[in-house]
């Protein structure tokens, strides 16, 4: 696979050039953990990549819903998008201010709606400021575009599809969080929920997949970290972490290295943590 893939990761090099092209649209999706003590919408204001829109992970959500930033219902999702000039016939580049973080979370949800030209791109607003690369503060203009979504429901899974293949084992749940949080050592940062994983889970931390740099390994060394940490890439895979957005980093790595058969599940330990009802592991198990 190409380094530049319109449907997974571009480079800041390939946005670069693309950047005045009339049916680009850039997505600022910077979103970041509660207490981080960062303002995405302020840092976007500030400074962005020119032509950007910013994405609210948290507003464009299900706001019915008692977890964090879960899947908007698909016309709340349309119309947030003509809103914001985003259409059928764009490529959309998504990018955030942590590198890759929370970008590939939106690359994810637009898939979940059917859209296929969407990338994150590889490195973010850090590896493109680093670069010298030309930033602006002023908002962008819009123009109505309509979206026509198609919903593809495959690629979510929710608290009983999980819980079945939890019990099953016919599918490779992989766990996005830090080790320590992982096998249950530390508090969660969301309170009021249990310490530790899904049973029968494995734990691939995502910032494992990146490069010293913050951009995504080449595809054979993703392969390698998720075997090092016992995943079986035969199996479909259903990705988990604490609220579902940098569970969605190992689904664009899955991607990358040609693996189709992998869905998130939305809820994830923000959910699975706080049910009594359901088991918690702990340790390596």
């Amino acid at each position: 696979m190409a380094l530049d893939d319109p449907k997974t990761l571009v480079s800041t090099n390939w946005l670069a050039q693309h950047l005045k092209d009339p049916d680009l649209r850039v997505l600022d999706a910077s979103w970041y953990m509660p207490g981080s003590g960062r303002d995405p919408k302020a840092e976007y204001d500030a400074a962005h990549i020119p032509g950007a829109r910013f994405f609210d992970i948290d507003e464009i959500s299900d706001l019915r819903s008692d977890l964090p930033h879960m899947v908007p219902p698909v016309d709340k999702f349309m119309s947030r998008m003509r809103a914001m000039g985003v259409g059928d016939g764009h490529q959309v580049v998504v990018y955030d201010g942590a590198g890759l973080f929370s970008a590939a979370r939106v690359w994810w949800l637009f898939k979940l709606m059917g859209q296929e030209d969407v990338a994150v791109l590889d490195g973010g607003f850090p590896k493109w400021q680093a670069e010298g690369r030309e930033v602006e503060d002023m908002p962008p203009v819009i123009r109505d575009r309509h979206m026509m979504v198609r919903r593809q429901n495959h690629l979510v899974k929710d608290v009983t599809q999980v819980s079945a293949a939890s019990k099953l084992r016919d599918h490779e749940i992989i766990d996005a969080r830090a080790a320590p949080r992982f096998r249950g050592e530390v508090p969660e940062p969301r309170p009021g929920l249990r310490s530790g994983h899904i049973p029968g889970a494995r734990n691939v931390p995502f910032a494992t997949l990146l490069a010293p740099d913050g951009t995504l390994k080449p595809p054979q060394a993703l392969r390698e970290v998720f075997l090092a940490a016992g995943v079986d890439l035969s199996k479909p895979a259903i990705t988990s972490c604490g609220s579902g957005v940098t569970a969605a980093i190992l689904n664009l790595a899955l991607t990358r290295m040609g693996k189709s058969d992998h869905s998130l599940y939305d809820g994830s330990w923000s959910e699975w943590g706080q049910f009594p009802t359901l088991p918690v592991a702990t340790g390596e198990d």
